[in-house]
């Protein structure tokens, strides 16, 4: 009993005391998966490695164009460069930025940057708009002739328009010559409608003619009967047979008592001008625009040769036009001038011309009344574009705003990728000039050891960075900075034609470092004087502020109406920064009959005795003296003496004895001449033609 309660009591102490042996195992075990868990759970909570974004970066970027590589906006931009050189405070969308301020702002926002490539060429669609294919022609309707009226200056082309339009044009125009080109619908009594366009004569617009021989049907050509065919004549034949278009010649001035039509036909035949009484198809009529003589047989000249040419057009359908004029306006903005080829232009359309683009807002006839809409070959004022297109441009209506963008960014793109082209074409270039001058230098130094080459090198290099001039020297050679302004793109554009003439870039450098259509602002005057320039202004004008700012910073602020007068202006100022030029003229000249010793001092003095032949030896003059036909010396005489005065002048007649300053050798037979230097104003070389 005893040993059976004493195996019960063993029994119930092993199973108390088991879990106490077995709790340090399983706390033991417990850890182990802890710390097993906790590694596998701090995997997923390390950060996996980013790629950095990558900026395609290139030479010349604005800051605009920047933020948009970076999909950023401009503040980010301008973040990213601070504390850099950069000035901030001048920083616009539109500044171009340095390459390294490019680097430095990609850098630190966390980016990494690849150049461009100029070579690689990205596949975009073809976003631009074009003509419409020749409509259907049981679509089309007749419409009225554009007429260009062409001739040489001071023929008598306004006047003529004038009558036809009971108007005075010539009364309001500066030196009573054309210097626009002008777009009029003028009605005839018999109720033909004809739309002319006025020219101007002078050599300077050329290309303004050649505009509107390509925007017409037929060339009026006024030949002025007293005077004949003259070289704008012939450039004006020119530009017609270029565009294809037929002539009409009118002989004006017929009232003149010199007057001789005859010649002028006969003179018209060397320039492939064959008139009707000669056997050709070209209709010579003979007027006076001033008395208004004979100007009916002219319009009926006109109508006859529209209907034989059948001239129709189709009313319906986008918008086509030819940009004839194109200027700012103080209260409109930007207008031009267009003639409607096809389509009925209305307030409304979109319109896009070049890279700009507009939602037409007004039209306005030539007299500045306002129209609903303009059909086929009328004449119109549009308003309403963003930004100013040049003038000769197809004006193309599309179908939207949107659209309007899309054209405009393509045509922008096209033209980026042109200019791409070029700088690469002048980069290769250059680097070619470069590796061959670097191969020219080493050729020499071929046969050395590597050493000996670079010991060479050193020398070399160090020689001539020692003789280059600084950097900050600032040129000795003349200059003129110009800032041109005109009125409106034509004359721009004509003016700038003329500059592209310039020829003299040896004598003075000619540079244009804007140009633009509108008056005069502080801004044209604040850049002229940065680059120490001038403001040519063509029919524009200048504030009283604009006047007195170039007084106060010393610009040359020069206001033309009449454009041979600027020109002659430009070449008077290229002529004033000219230095001048040094011409000798001859005083007197004298003959060597003798040479003798005189004792002055302890020194003997060799004086030549002469005979002066004409004018006079001034003593206070130069002297050369001339053995055969070379020049021996040249410099001052000590002493001019007649028989033993001193004398200031010897005149012709007169003998005398001649002392040099210096060792002179005279032989009897020499010539002594005495010569002055003076110092002449230059003139340009450059003739602009007119």
């Amino acid at each position: 009993m005893s040993v059976m309660s004493s195996m019960m009591r063993g029994a119930r102490l092993l199973r108390s005391s088991a879990p106490l042996l077995t709790w340090p195992q399983s706390r033991r075990l417990a850890s182990k998966q802890v710390k097993g868990q906790r590694k596998e759970q701090k995997k997923p909570n390390l950060k996996p490695k980013v790629d950095k974004q990558e900026v395609e970066i290139r030479q010349g970027m604005t800051a605009a164009a920047l933020a948009a590589a970076m999909n950023r906006d401009f503040d980010h931009v301008v973040e990213a460069l601070l504390n850099t050189p950069a000035d901030l405070d001048s920083l616009r969308p539109d500044s171009v930025l340095e390459d390294s301020w490019i680097k430095e702002a990609v850098i630190r926002s966390g980016m990494k940057f690849r150049w461009a490539k100029l070579g690689e060429s990205r596949e975009r669609p073809n976003r631009d708009a074009q003509r419409r294919p020749p409509a259907d022609p049981a679509l089309l309707v007749s419409r009225p002739p554009v007429v260009t009226i062409m001739g040489h200056v001071d023929h008598g082309k306004t006047t003529l328009l004038d009558s036809l339009r009971k108007s005075q044009l010539v009364a309001t125009e500066a030196g009573g010559i054309t210097q626009h080109i002008g777009a009029f619908l003028v009605q005839l009594p018999t109720g033909e409608r004809i739309t002319f366009l006025d020219t101007p004569g002078h050599a300077a617009f050329s290309s303004m003619r050649a505009r509107g021989a390509h925007a017409t049907d037929i060339v009026v050509l006024v030949v002025a009967a007293d005077d004949g065919v003259m070289n704008q004549t012939v450039e004006s034949i020119q530009h017609a047979k270029n565009a294809k278009v037929p002539i009409i010649v009118a002989v004006n001035k017929c009232d003149k008592p010199q007057a001789d039509p005859q010649r002028v036909k006969q003179e018209l035949l060397a320039h492939g001008v064959v008139c009707e009484e000669f056997g050709g198809d070209v209709q010579a009529i003979h007027i006076s625009a001033l008395k208004g003589d004979n100007l009916q047989a002219l319009a009926e000249a006109t109508v006859a040769l529209a209907e034989v040419l059948e001239l129709k057009a189709d009313p319906g359908g986008p918008v086509e036009a030819v940009l004839i004029e194109s200027r700012t306006d103080k209260g409109k903005g930007p207008v031009t001038t267009v003639i409607v080829q096809r389509g009925m232009l209305r307030r409304g359309c979109v319109l896009v011309a070049g890279r700009c683009w507009a939602k037409v807002r007004f039209l306005f006839d030539e007299n500045g009344c306002a129209v609903l809409e303009a059909a086929p070959s009328a004449v119109v004022q549009v308003v309403g574009w963003k930004e100013l297109p040049s003038a000769g441009e197809t004006v193309l209506e599309v179908e939207s705003e949107q659209r309007a963008r899309e054209v405009v960014e393509w045509r922008s793109h096209q033209a980026e990728q042109h200019k791409l082209l070029g700088e690469q074409s002048a980069i290769e270039l250059k680097q070619q000039r470069h590796l061959e001058e670097y191969r020219r230098e080493r050729e020499p130094l071929a046969h050395l050891s590597w050493r000996q080459r670079r010991a060479a090198l050193y020398r070399a290099d160090k020689i001539r960075f020692s003789m280059r001039p600084s950097e900050r020297t600032e040129s000795d050679e003349p200059g003129l900075p110009l800032v041109i302004k005109g009125d409106v793109d034509g004359s721009v554009k004509t003016l700038l034609n003329i500059l592209d003439g310039y020829d003299a870039q040896d004598e003075c450098r000619l540079d244009v470092i804007h140009f633009g259509v509108g008056d005069v602002s502080e801004n044209d005057v604040n850049m002229a004087a940065t680059f120490g320039g001038s403001v040519y202004g063509f029919n524009v004008a200048a504030s009283r502020g604009v006047t007195q700012l170039a007084a106060r910073r010393g610009v040359a602020l020069q206001l033309h109406r009449v454009i041979y007068q600027l020109v002659e202006q430009l070449r008077h100022e290229l002529s004033s920064k000219l230095p001048p030029q040094r011409r000798c003229s001859t005083v007197g000249e004298a003959t060597v009959l003798a040479i003798f010793t005189v004792s002055v001092g302890k020194k003997e003095v060799l004086v030549a005795g002469c005979r002066v032949q004409k004018g006079q030896l001034d003593r206070r003059l130069k002297f050369r003296l001339i053995r055969g036909r070379d020049t021996v010396w040249e410099g001052t005489v000590l002493t001019l003496k007649h028989h033993k005065d001193d004398v200031a002048t010897a005149k012709a007649g007169m003998e005398c004895g001649v002392s040099v300053d210096g060792e002179v050798d005279f032989s009897a037979g020499d010539v002594i001449e005495c010569f002055e230097e003076q110092e002449v104003p230059r003139v340009t070389s450059w003739d602009p033609g007119f």
